[in-house]
């Protein structure tokens, strides 16, 4: 009506929209991944079950998101300065450092996946049973059904522990201009996110403890 000059002024001015509460970031507790990741109720020593614990293993140690994880290769790694290098988001080259148990870990299964005997032999580091080139399908669905057996909440997709490295890291002091790097993050704005996560936490922790709260 304002467009049409029907009205002087537009009476939308003065109205301001109802804030919409911001979406935190879904994390799975570090103890419970230790409780996964430690157990050996859920992993064994046949290539595909080594296989899966490797692919959460190294998503919750590096915080790489999955399409970064399937584009690994193993000639990424450097095993004496322990880091993957790959190319990420936006093909911006980036180096993720990881533990030296990871990285042993890593090298296990790669001699693992050299016993198989694959006819398509591939560089990538994740395969299939068969050999070929994982899927994104396949990282999604490995990590849904673990997670099911620590998690009740309904997302348990990949990005669930890009979330819960990013969020481990903050909780232990890590400073946020150095997790936005890990994560190869844009700007900072991106990585400010965990702190809610951090504060709510705090929030939580003052309430079951305070008699007052």
């Amino acid at each position: 009506m304002v467009r049409e000059e029907i009205l002087r002024a537009n009476p939308m001015t003065f109205v301001k929209a109802p804030k919409v509460p911001k979406r935190l970031p879904v994390f799975i507790d570090d103890q419970k991944m230790d409780q996964l990741l430690d157990s050996k109720d859920f992993f064994d020593e046949s290539f595909p079950s080594v296989r899966d614990k490797m692919v959460i293993e190294t998503l919750f140690g590096t915080g790489i998101r999955s399409a970064e994880l399937l584009s690994i290769k193993e000639s990424d790694f450097d095993f004496f300065e322990p880091s993957i290098k790959f190319v990420g988001k936006r093909m911006k080259e980036r180096v993720v450092p990881i533990s030296r148990f990871l990285a042993q870990q890593l090298k296990k299964y790669i001699d693992l996946k050299s016993l198989q005997n694959f006819n398509n032999k591939t560089g990538v580091l994740f395969v299939t049973n068969k050999g070929a080139a994982a899927s994104r399908r396949l990282i999604y669905d490995t990590v849904h059904r673990y997670l099911t057996y620590i998690s009740t909440q309904d997302k348990r997709s990949p990005h669930v522990l890009r979330h819960s490295y990013a969020t481990a890291l903050l909780n232990r002091g890590a400073d946020l201009n150095a997790i936005k790097e890990l994560l190869g993050h844009s700007s900072l704005a991106a990585t400010q996110v965990y702190t809610h996560n951090s504060i709510e936490r705090i929030k939580s922790i003052y309430k079951q403890a305070h008699p007052k709260a």
